[in-house]
Parts: structure tokens; sequence; C-alpha cells
């Protein structure tokens, strides 16, 4: 146990207890499987009445993980539990151990970085920082695994994480250090840190950074994401590699959310065109068609895409003679799609309710979700904490309260390691080199599942 430190706060063990009374009568099972709730305890608080000019004006250009924030910017998540998000597919990864050529591996590698980031649109709310020792796991037996993740570090922070199929077909993990900025109008969120990706089956490994992220109209206007820049996917045991660039908006709003890339061989030789929207959908197209259409035939998609209307249209009345020359109908209606196209991935569509749940995902409903056995959970776990919780609930004031309380507490335990010249040790992973790549990473101990959490931190 760390100096002067206990395992469980007053303030955790009560919110453990009365979390846990209430879900228990609300968490079923079926068929042996737990079942997840389909909306938060409350509706999204209203920022209409918030002036976030009267705050973000004195931060122009400065980078945001070092300011506090007030609460109304944030959702109830922990960034922890947003990283968690990754597994939103785990398809893609069934997909991938299951497929026996590596270029078709490295398609659905590409559509689960892809699928990651689809969960950003319209998701204009801020995760809560992460306090310096916040954990958070997740055990899903329903989807095949498990992930736990901690913050390593608090200036800069940095959060690690590591996921593994149950069953041993996968192992995912990577330390993240996103840089904010303002600048005036918008939110830039530049991406740091490596993506690992391992398929031990095929002895295969994949790395690869993602994309930046910005947050327009922060000031005035309708708040809109866009991503932009080039994500590389690097196979280091074939050579292989993918390449997509997440296209700039551009001036007239053309190019929003497009993306384009390319699967090569280790020749270096472009095998596989992925084209298609981060927010919709994946298609991998051969390389002669994609060049073919993209230089002499628009006119040509244009017919085909309008086929494709007609096809919808009859599918309501009765059958047609070129039914069998068209793809099905389920294509997205906002991507030109190509004939001889395979889809990857497309986007789950989100609840009804998701406008007023902060633009969550099914997936993001459950994260924060305390179950009726928690005794499991580490101390430190993101789902107990008492401002997450409050804001959760919709006790806008009392969120505000206990994030002040929490921030104090953390620079109050800093302060004191500082006097005493403690240095601060991780639980669940130790600084290193990823092994693949060779830049720094940290590297998860093995130890957390042993459930042993006698020496964690009291942070809340």
């Amino acid at each position: 146990m760390k100096s002067g430190e206990q395992s469980v706060s007053g303030t955790s063990a009560f919110i453990m207890s009365d979390r846990v009374n209430h879900d228990t009568e609300d968490n079923t099972q079926t068929n042996g499987m737990q079942e997840y709730r389909t909306k938060l305890p409350a509706q999204m608080y209203s920022r209409s009445n918030f002036s976030i000019w009267s705050f973000l004006r004195k931060c122009i250009g400065m980078e945001l993980s070092k300011i506090t924030m007030p609460v109304i910017f944030n959702e109830p998540l922990s960034f922890l539990q947003r990283l968690c998000e990754y597994m939103e597919h785990t398809s893609l990864i069934n997909k991938a151990t299951t497929s026996p050529d590596s270029i078709q591996r490295m398609q659905c590698v590409a559509a689960f970085a892809v699928s990651a980031v689809a969960s950003n649109w319209e998701r204009t709310g801020k995760p809560f920082n992460p306090l310096l020792g916040e954990t958070y796991e997740l055990f899903r037996e329903d989807l095949g695994f498990r992930l736990v993740s901690e913050q390593v570090s608090h200036h800069p922070p940095v959060s690690a994480f590591h996921a593994e199929g149950l069953n041993g077909d996968f192992i995912f993990h990577g330390s993240v250090y996103p840089k904010l900025k303002f600048w005036g109008k918008s939110v830039e969120a530049e991406p740091r840190g490596t993506i690992t990706f391992e398929l031990p089956k095929h002895n295969e490994v994949y790395t690869w950074t993602n994309p930046s992220c910005c947050v327009h109209n922060v000031i005035i206007g309708r708040l809109w994401i866009e991503q932009y820049g080039c994500m590389e996917i690097v196979n280091h045991s074939t050579g292989e590699r993918c390449c997509i660039t997440f296209k700039p908006c551009g001036l007239f709003g053309k190019e929003l959310h497009k993306l384009e890339g390319y699967v090569q061989d280790k020749s270096k030789k472009k095998v596989a065109i992925l084209y298609g929207k981060w927010t919709e959908c994946l298609w991998s197209v051969d390389p002669a068609i994609y060049e073919a259409h993209k230089k002499n035939d628009k006119k040509f998609i244009e017919k085909f895409n309008t086929k494709l209307q007609e096809r919808e249209a009859v599918s309501e009345g009765g059958d047609s003679d070129e039914a069998d020359d068209i793809p099905a109908p389920e294509v997205t209606e906002t991507v030109n799609v190509l004939p001889g196209s395979k889809l990857l991935w497309r986007v789950q569509p989100r609840p009804s309710n998701s406008a007023q749940m902060y633009n969550f995902t099914r997936f993001a409903m459950t994260l924060n979700e305390l179950l009726s056995d928690t005794s499991a959970i580490a101390p430190t776990d993101s789902r107990l904490r008492s401002d997450i919780q409050a804001m959760e609930n919709g006790d806008i004031d009392l969120a505000s309260e206990e994030k002040t309380r929490l921030e104090e507490k953390q620079r109050a335990a800093r302060w004191q390691r500082g006097q005493t010249g403690e240095e601060w040790l991780t639980s669940w992973f130790k600084q290193g080199s990823n092994v693949h790549t060779g830049a720094p990473d940290w590297i998860y101990t093995g130890d957390y599942w042993k459930r042993e959490y006698s020496n964690c931190p009291d942070i809340f």
C-alpha cells in the first residue's frame, strides 16, 4: 500500500453500496448472459444557458489537459471508459481471427480501427479526465473479451489499456496521451501513442495511430466533429501495410467524413482500395476497378447509384429484371458504391434516445453501469467516481462539487509526495518500450485479474 493511503474511501464505499442495491433490481440475466441497460438514469443536461465563450476565451492556444474545465462540458464517462469503446465491434476481431488470408485479415483489422473512431460522431461532450491511479475494467462474456485500463501518468496525461480474448484469440493494448488545444472556434485533439493488435493464432502483430479529431463551432452555431489525418496500419509479421486517409471537410463540405486508403502487400503492390465514411461504413474494391471509375466513369457511378434507388423502390412493390445486376439495397445512401465492392463494416444504428443521452451508442450506455457483483472490481474503478455518478443521475451541481473535491484531493496527494520525495507507483502497468516499434509504451504486468487490490490507492 502506498504511504498514507487506504484501500477504499468512505465516499466510494457508500456509492458502491448504494449503487449495488439500486442496480440489483434492474439487472437481469437471459440464458445465463448478463443483460445491460439501454438508457442512462437521467437525460442530458441542457448547455443552452451556459456561456462557453466566457470560459474558453481565456484558453486560446492553450493545452486543455492542464486546465480545470467546468463540468457542463463533460459527458458522464471517464476517458478510460471512452477508450473501451474500441471494443464495440468485436465481430470484426472474430472475422480477422477466422480469415485464412493475411490480406483479408488486414482489411478486417482496418475496419476494426475505423469502427473505433465512429463512436466520436456527434459526441461533443468531453470525457472526465482520469485521476492518477484510476482504473477501469470491462468483462464481457457475451462479446468474448476482458479489458483493464489505468491512468499511469497525470502530467502528461497517459492512459494505458490491455484487452484480451477470453479464448486467447487476440491481444489488444496501447497507451494513449491525446493533446487537446483550443483555437478560438474549435477544439483539436491530437492523438499520441501506439495501438497494438495481436493475433496469436496467425503469429501476427499490427500497430497504428489514430487520426486527429476537431470539434467545431464551440462558441456559436451547431457543434460538429471532423476527423482528419493518416492512419497507417502495419503488419509487422508479413510486411503488409494499410494506409487510410481521413479527409478534412474542405471548403464546401464535400469531403466531410470521407476516408480513402489502400492495402499493399510486402512487395508494396496495392491489392485493395478502401473507401467510405468513418460515420457510416467501409468498403473494399479491386484497385483496377477503382482507378477505372475514378478516371473515366463518373457518369457510370451516377447511373449505378440511380439503379440502387430504383432497386429500393421496386423492392417495396415487386420484382425487377435488373435485380441481379446491383448490390442488395442495404448499402448506405451517402456513399457511392462501386461495382464489385465488398462491405467490410457498417456502423450500428444508435438508439432512439441517443440524442437525450449525450449521443451515446448502445455500447456506451452500459460502460458506467454498476452491476450486482461489484465486490470484484478495484476500489479505483471509474464507476465509483462520485462526480460521474452525479452527472449521470442529472445532478450537475453535485457533479461539479465532487469533481472539484476529487481534483483538490489529487493535488494535495501530489503535494504530499513532493514534500516526502515519494515516487508514484503504478499498479497494473509498467513503463517500457513497444517491442514492435521501439516507441515508449506502458506494458501490462498481467496481475490485475488476480483480484488482489490491497495496495490500491485511495483516490476517491
